[in-house]
């Protein structure tokens, strides 16, 4: 019997340096992507797919994320004296939503690192990871498209996408063949080998990996056992590579669109359209993008 994956981890101790000076203060997951905090529209997907247990690996100044998803006696008692019945129920939303757990890390050592801190609370059981940079808007939520994979499977899968040429240095990128699958309208795909932020011609495809992954807990002997790579950082993509050795992962590409929102003109793209699908603010918006002289 495949087991079911019921936890999430969400790395948050990342610096922020791209959206400086904004996050000198404020974490990065926390940046507004209209009136909700890029982190929470991870989780959401998370709860849609049926994760409500949350790990968060988080670092030195990020205690605004623990605030938002603890309960505020005050606000809501200004809220409840004041009548303002529709806020109040936003508000306790949020510290409703989920069962969160804390860990730290103390330095950024790498995506792989980051993972490694949350072995301990996620313990011998699958789990999901997800990057709350990578906003993604799809009918099914992503995470569900992977599940739906694994839980067929019962080996790790990583959300993939084309990426441009000029683009693929940035990410993880596979060497994969296309396998046949009901269901997987996008493409599934067995991993042959996958390539840390390759340049563009030695990429081995442009089928890159984003922050979407099924993880199963052989992950962690894999990071333990790997030496740092690129910039000195322990890479969860060299961990996914070592597990290739001993046990298949897939890839699939995920039906939805995906917004880079941990970069300044992906966040803007993602505020933009996210703003014009809001029944509250869509129509007054678009009105307002028409006036807009470009």
């Amino acid at each position: 019997m495949i087991p079911k994956v019921r936890k999430a981890v969400f790395p948050a101790a990342g610096l922020g340096t791209r959206f400086l000076p904004a996050t000198k203060a404020m974490p990065k997951e926390m940046l507004p992507l209209v009136d909700k905090p890029l982190i929470q529209y991870g989780i959401e997907e998370a709860i849609h797919s049926g994760i409500h247990n949350i790990v968060i690996v988080t670092g030195r100044g990020k205690s605004a994320i623990e605030d938002h998803f603890d309960v505020s006696f005050e606000l809501e008692h200004l809220l409840e004296l004041r009548k303002k019945t529709d806020l109040l129920s936003i508000v306790r939303s949020v510290s409703d939503m989920i069962d969160v757990s804390y860990v730290r890390q103390k330095e950024a050592l790498g995506l792989g690192h980051a993972i490694l801190r949350a072995k301990e609370l996620v313990g011998r059981e699958p789990f999901a990871a997800v990057l709350s940079d990578d906003v993604i808007d799809a009918e099914v939520p992503c995470l569900r498209q992977l599940l739906d994979i694994y839980e067929f499977y019962g080996t790790p899968v990583v959300a993939l996408m084309e990426v441009p040429p000029d683009q693929i240095s940035a990410y993880g990128v596979v060497d994969a063949e296309k396998v046949s699958h009901v269901g997987a309208s996008g493409g599934l795909y067995r991993i042959r080998h996958l390539v840390e932020k390759p340049k563009a011609e030695d990429a081995p495809s442009n089928l890159a990996i984003i922050g979407r992954y099924i993880l199963t807990p052989e992950v962690f002997t894999s990071i333990e056992s790997i030496e740092p790579g690129r910039g000195g950082e322990i890479q969860l993509t060299d961990a996914l590579r070592h597990m290739l050795r001993s046990r298949p992962i897939y890839g699939l590409k995920f039906e939805g669109k995906r917004f880079d929102a941990g970069d300044k003109l992906g966040f803007l793209k993602a505020t933009v359209e996210f703003a014009l699908k809001r029944h509250d603010l869509g129509n007054g918006f678009r009105e307002y993008l028409k006036s807009v002289q470009i």
